[in-house]
Formats: structure tokens, C-alpha cells, sequence
């Protein structure tokens, strides 16, 4: 069992955002949050460009000033900084592993649909053992709670449901693990969703909606009987079963528009190269407004 929650702060909002997040987080698991900043050596005998220097500049911060601040927004959560020096993508994959998860900021990209995940983000995602969590601003303004009409807090809504993308010809463990708990910590609904596609080729043309009916309720058995062991061990969480026929990425992505957080699976691969995360995973990532945890699994 690891010790702490980590965040993954720069000073940018995306990253502010995160460490709040990280910090409900830490209060909810009953765990200490540390805020761990990055620095990039700058070679000796060379200056730093001025683009470069402007960028630190814009999020300079004070790493004392960020854990008083985080103390003041969450009582009761114990708050630690730390700074190393070194390459911020291994880095934080090494403080992943360290870590029960760890939580990173991601920035939207506003009229074009979708959100910019980078490339150390999305190394720490590919490589990282442990629980990773990337958090818009926007995202963790909506909070885990509904809204009333007046756009705050609701004090009689539910909290937002906590969604999660299940494959059934291979239902993960240490997945479902991860989503069950989370709702269960946060009291909130879990819906658990299963896209599938129909056989190539004509089939309604050929086969009629009698056959594809049939096909939904086998998929929909398949979801219910994956999910029965789970719903026996956590028997406080609302499980909502959502089996659709569709893309599995885009059926997630639209069950994902009211979620507090959005839970996918990464398999583990033995190849310590590249960032491959699985298309699913990628589109979460790029189009889902809440936090997204990839939780990685298997061999």
C-alpha cells in the first residue's frame, strides 16, 4: 500500500486544478497529498531562450504559498512539497509509482472540440504503473456534485456519477477495483458502460432488427454478469448498467458529459518505448471535460 497522493504542479491553472483535485482525493482516502514540482536542468554554457524564460516567468510559483493554500481549501489534509531536478516526464512516472495516484493537469483547446493532452502527460499515462488522473480547470470546477439552477452546488443533488468503460470479454480486476472504490468514497451513482459493434457487412439488412435485438441482450447479459461479483462486494454503490451499440470510445465519451470522474483501463506492455495508451483511452483523454483516471492493468 503506498503512502500519499501526488499532484504534479507547474503553476499553470491546469496544474492548480489538479492539486485541488488531488487533495479532495487525499481527504477522501484518509492519505497525505504531496505537490511535486519538476525542474528541467538548464545546460551551463548555454543561456535560456527568452520564450523559455517567459514561460517559467508566467508560472512562477511558490511551492510554501501553494501548500498553505491547498491547507486553507482542505482542512484536515496534510500537505507536503517537494522539488526535484531531472526529466519531468520520468519524473513523475517514477512519483507514480511512489504514489496511490497521481494527479496531473491537462488544458483544453476550446473551439477545436477537443483538449491538448502533451506529450509528458501522455508519458506518464503509457509508462506509469500506478493510478494517473489528468485534470481540466473546467473539469474540477464542476466539482463532484450537481448543480442547482442558479449554477452552484445543489444541497439535495447527488453527487455526479462516477463512469467507467468496461471490455466484458475481459473484465479487469484492479479496473473495476479502482471505480467501485471511487464511488463508493464519493456516495455517487457508477455507471459502467460497454459499447459493442455489430458483425460487419449487411446485417440489419439481412438479419433484421429481430437478430439485433438479440445481440443487444446478449452484450447487456454479458455487462450484468461481469459486473454481478462486484456488485456483491460493494453493496452501497448504485451501479447503473449502460450496454450501447457503437463505438466503444464514442459511446464512453458521450456517457461521460455529467461524470465527476471518468475511469479507463490501460494494458501494461513489456515494451518500455513509445506511448501507446489504446484508442479508447486516447479519445477519453481528448473530449471527456472531467477528470479522467487510466488505471493500468493486465500483462
Amino acid at each position: 500500500m503506498t503512502g500519499n497522493v501526488t499532484a504534479g504542479v507547474d503553476g499553470s491553472p491546469e496544474s492548480r486544478a489538479a492539486a485541488d483535485w488531488a487533495a479532495h482525493e487525499a481527504r477522501l482516502r484518509t492519505l497525505p497529498l504531496k505537490i511535486l514540482h519538476v525542474c528541467e536542468p538548464v545546460p551551463g554554457d548555454r543561456a535560456p531562450r527568452s520564450g523559455a524564460e517567459s514561460e517559467r516567468d508566467r508560472y512562477e510559483w511558490d511551492p510554501a504559498e501553494a501548500a498553505a493554500g491547498l491547507r486553507l481549501r482542505h482542512p484536515g489534509v496534510e500537505v507536503c512539497t517537494d522539488r526535484v531536478t531531472g526529466d519531468p516526464a520520468t519524473a513523475l512516472a517514477e512519483a507514480a509509482d511512489a504514489a496511490e495516484l497521481l494527479a496531473l493537469g491537462s488544458r483544453g483547446l476550446g473551439g477545436l472540440g477537443g483538449f491538448l493532452v502533451g506529450s509528458v502527460s501522455l508519458y506518464v499515462v503509457a509508462h506509469a504503473a500506478r493510478p494517473v488522473v489528468l485534470v481540466r480547470a473546467e473539469g474540477q470546477a464542476a466539482g463532484d456534485h450537481l448543480t442547482a439552477p442558479a449554477g452552484g452546488p445543489s444541497a439535495t443533488a447527488t453527487s455526479r456519477p462516477v463512469v467507467v468503460g468496461l471490455d466484458t470479454r475481459d473484465p479487469d480486476a484492479t479496473l473495476l477495483e479502482f471505480a467501485f472504490d471511487a464511488a463508493a468514497r464519493r456516495g455517487a451513482v457508477l455507471r459502467v458502460v460497454h459499447g459493442w459493434t455489430e458483425p460487419p457487412g449487411d446485417f440489419r439488412r439481412f438479419h433484421g432488427m429481430e437478430l439485433h435485438a438479440a445481440l443487444a441482450r446478449q452484450q447487456a447479459t454479458a455487462l450484468t454478469d461481469a459486473l454481478h461479483p462486484w456488485r456483491r462486494k460493494f453493496p452501497s454503490v448504485d451501479v447503473i448498467e449502460a450496454s450501447r451499440c457503437g463505438s466503444a470510445a464514442q459511446v464512453l465519451v458521450n456517457a461521460s458529459r455529467d461524470a465527476s470522474l471518468t475511469v479507463v483501463g490501460r494494458r501494461i506492455r513489456t515494451s518500455p518505448v513509445g506511448t501507446r495508451i489504446g484508442h479508447v483511452t486516447h479519445a477519453v483523454l481528448h473530449h471527456v471535460v472531467a477528470p479522467v483516471a487510466v488505471v493500468a492493468h493486465g500483462g
